[in-house]
């Protein structure tokens, strides 16, 4: 509102590639932006030096309307196309580290996980739904499998910090994720961007817009992303891991009438690429010779300096994704009433190496396939008067999905595992003292070599109902009041099938020893070498080839306080108070099966100003939330046989987020942002009987990322812009639980969880009338690599570790044309 009633904000417009960056933030209402007009004359050479200017004003609809942003009292990070263009980000999981406070890990992309100040969702399948909500275009995206999609046509992210039930709804427990792309305009206009990079990287992107008539107009996008991948099996010399997708977006605006407008959209993607390869970091003696049982920890290998060896069978992750909307607006005299009505469908299939060997006795994976269809549909009324600023409305939400968990392996694994486990290890494994009997039996058949897979079948028909209302009371001149309350009610039907290991080779074999009469022969019945490997937990087990079927609703209401005081003429105080919940389900590795909804309660406060005739501006703020009943799965290690199980914690955390932007000059943009964060468990006991009341969950104590940008007008030659970008996350606080989940530790040839630093730069040159750029780019410029987790599924089991890492330096050239 000030900085409205200012008028004109010139901000890094007046150079030539236009915008002020606004840094990464972990602060309240911290924002990218950046604008793309042409270069307006460079300041009277009398000036004797380039001149300051204004911060850019940046609008949001963070509150379900729009706004300035430094109107919004919500801990708020806005990132817009200027820094997607200067990170070379392709989807959201290339902003995170610009974001702190925002970690997304989607190094498998159809299961991206996402945590929001500390606040996470430990995945256990369809029956359960994310803390961190994802909305692209105001609807609601839902589980992982379709969210980290590539970015196309993006106008700006909205990262909402905190509970966010009242407006967003459910599943934001932690906060929401807003992406909203760009419509139609009435010009033709239209880009091609080609990147070429290290790693064989081809990326290439258009765009075509062009009215249909005096009141309609069309936006067609689409893209193709190929590389080599930058991990290479070091027996065959295949390329691991690259891209492979392409996309494409349509938007279709109609002006029905002066009165009415409406957006259609669709969007597809193909995704068809191998999976994230896992690095194996146990020591191996030659082929056929078994790694040391029990590991030695000690005896970890750097994963960073180690050859890969893959042998997965089917290597792909694949997505395919359609998703069509329809948005009506219609102005009322009293406001306006929007109608959202969405269709999404996807299908996924992950299937990923567990043992990092090429070794068929010791092979294992695990794969995830999903088939997911959901409807959307919401009403919102919106209006305003003197004194009242209002949203009111109702959405409809159902979702149908099917899943099939599985972990596949060999009979040669199954075998080793008899070995490890000393079922039979005196005869070098069970399978190969029976195979001695067939042979001796007559029988020309062995019983390795042969697939081997057990998986969980679930589905589920969910539905959720939703009303809402969010006022802002002006009270004063100086002072204003909101208030918010969402009630939900959640539906679910769910089905859960532990399905036997299926074998059908090894069947075969079985079949033929039996017609010899070899099971009578050694007096023992043939059911004595038919058994699982996996899902034998006692839950799991009293469940095999059983179809169960649940179902269970939820209600909740969720409600918001917002008082908000503007002392002088640039500075807004604001306080709140909100709840936000992640909606009930189910587990199927839990008793019962059903678990409740997840809460989180959260007060903050902060002070948001602007200095020096809007040439600074800082936000910063205090927050405390209780986190209760976060349901997570856990791989429990203490038995022989590693099992999945569920487990109940409830955390807080104290937090302070910071963040400062200046414009010094007209070319130069500064931003530096931190956030503070102290995250405990209040009360947890976990599987294994630890007591973590108090300790670390695992989050970082601090995280910040800076910025500069330069912009250099070269008047008749164009201009150059400079943009170079730092973010740090420090290391994870590991607590006493954290060793057996590979999530955090400390080994002598590396550390998992600790700190992280990378650096982006960006170079681009833009002709007079910005219709051709160049640049060069380099992502984490000085090539810092990371261990990020361990695979432990068959450490217990035969002795094997994987590890992960995080990605290398990449570079490349970038042409732009615009017409």
């Amino acid at each position: 509102m000030k900085l409205i009633q200012r008028g004109l904000v010139v901000g890094m417009r007046r150079a030539l590639f236009g915008g002020c960056l606004l840094a990464a933030s972990a602060g309240t209402a911290l924002a990218q932006q950046a604008g793309a007009a042409p270069a307006e004359p460079a300041p009277p050479a009398d000036t004797g030096a380039v001149q300051a200017t204004t911060l850019d004003r940046i609008m949001v609809t963070a509150q379900s309307r729009e706004q300035e942003l430094q109107d919004v009292p919500i801990a708020l990070q806005v990132v817009d196309e200027s820094l997607i263009r200067d990170l070379a980000a392709e989807n959201i999981g290339d902003l995170d580290s610009f974001v702190p406070g925002l970690v997304v890990s989607d190094s498998q992309p159809t299961q991206a996980s996402f945590r929001l100040r500390g606040i996470s969702t430990g995945d256990f399948g369809i029956g359960t739904d994310p803390a961190v909500g994802v909305y692209v275009d105001g609807v609601y995206a839902g589980r992982g499998g379709g969210t980290v999609l590539p970015f196309l046509d993006v106008e700006r992210v909205e990262v909402l910090k905190g509970p966010q039930g009242t407006l967003f709804g459910r599943n934001s427990a932690a906060g929401a994720v807003s992406i909203i792309t760009k419509r139609p305009t009435d010009e033709v206009e239209g880009r091609v961007k080609l990147r070429l990079g290290n790693y064989d990287k081809r990326y290439l992107e258009g765009m075509f817009n062009t009215p249909a008539g005096d009141n309609a107009a069309f936006r067609l996008n689409a893209l193709v992303n190929r590389s080599d991948g930058w991990l290479q099996d070091a027996a065959t010399g295949k390329n691991l891991n690259g891209d492979d997708n392409w996309a494409t977006r349509a938007a279709f605006r109609w002006d029905i009438s002066d009165n009415t407008q409406a957006l259609l959209s669709w969007d597809h993607e193909k995704l068809d690429q191998k999976s994230h390869p896992t690095i194996g970091i146990v020591p191996l003696p030659p082929a056929p010779g078994l790694p040391a049982f029990p590991v030695d920890t000690d005896a970890y290998l750097d994963p960073r300096d180690q050859p890969i060896y893959s042998d997965l069978v089917d290597n792909t992750e694949a997505r395919n994704f359609d998703g069509v909307t329809l948005i009506v607006d219609h102005a009322l005299e009293w406001g306006h009433l929007t109608s959202t009505s969405a269709w999404r469908d996807f299908d996924t299939v992950n299937r990923a190496e567990e043992d990092g060997t090429n070794r068929r006795y010791l092979y294992i994976d695990t794969a995830n396939r999903e088939e997911n269809t959901s409807w959307y549909q919401e009403f919102k009324f919106s209006g305003g008067s003197g004194k009242l600023d209002w949203v009111a409305g109702a959405s409809y939400y159902q979702e149908k999905a099917k899943q099939a968990s599985e972990v596949n392996a060999f009979s040669d694994t199954v075998n080793t595992i008899t070995i490890t486990q000393d079922v039979w290890g005196p005869f070098g494994g069970l399978f190969a003292f029976a195979d001695t009997l067939l042979a001796g039996a007559g029988v020309n058949a062995s019983l390795l070599g042969h697939p081997w897979q057990e998986a969980y079948l679930n589905t589920l028909d969910s539905k959720a109902y939703a009303v809402f209302g969010d006022v802002i009371w002006h009270a004063t001149d100086k002072l204003n009041l909101t208030f918010g309350l969402r009630y939900t009610r959640d539906e679910k039907d769910f089905t859960w099938y532990n399905a036997r290991r299926t074998a059908p080779g090894f069947d075969a074999v079985l079949d033929q020893a039996e017609a010899a009469g070899l099971f009578e022969a050694l007096g023992i019945p043939r059911g004595f070498l038919v058994f699982d490997i996996a899902f034998v937990d006692p839950i799991s087990e009293a469940n095999k080839g059983v179809t169960t079927r649940a179902g269970n609703a939820w209600s909740d209401f969720s409600p918001r306080f917002v008082i908000d005081y503007n002392p002088g003429e640039d500075t807004m105080l604001f306080a709140s108070l909100a709840k936000g919940y992640k909606a009930g389900g189910f587990n199927t590795f839990a008793r019962g099966a059903s678990i409740d909804n997840e809460d989180v309660w959260n007060f903050e406060t902060g002070i948001k100003r602007s200095l020096a005739d809007e040439q600074l501006q800082f936000e910063a703020s205090a927050y405390y939330y209780v986190y209760d009943n976060r349901q997570a799965l856990r791989l429990d290690t203490t038995t022989s046989i590693p099992r999945y199980v569920t487990d109940t914690s409830d955390q807080t955390a104290w937090g302070i987020d910071f963040s400062l932007r200046w414009q010094p000059t007209r070319a130069v943009s500064v931003d530096f942002n931190t956030a503070w964060i102290d995250s405990t468990y209040k009360n947890y006991i976990t599987p294994e009987g630890q007591d973590l009341e108090g300790q670390p969950t695992g989050e970082p104590l601090w995280s910040f990322a800076t910025g500069v940008n330069y912009d250099l007008d070269l008047a008749s030659n164009g201009g150059v812009r400079f943009s170079l970008r730092h973010s740090y996350r420090g290391s994870t606080r590991c607590n006493s639980g954290s060793g057996s989940q590979g999530n955090c530790g400390r080994y002598q040839a590396f550390s998992i969880g600790g700190e992280q630093n990378r650096t982006d730069l960006y170079v681009q040159w833009r002709s007079p009338a910005d219709a051709w750029g160049v640049a060069v780019y380099a992502n984490n410029l000085f090539d810092n690599q990371y261990v990020t987790g361990l695979n432990s599924y068959g450490t217990t089991v035969f002795g094997t570790t994987g590890a992960g890492i995080s990605e290398p330096r990449f570079y490349g050239l970038e042409l732009l044309h615009k017409f």
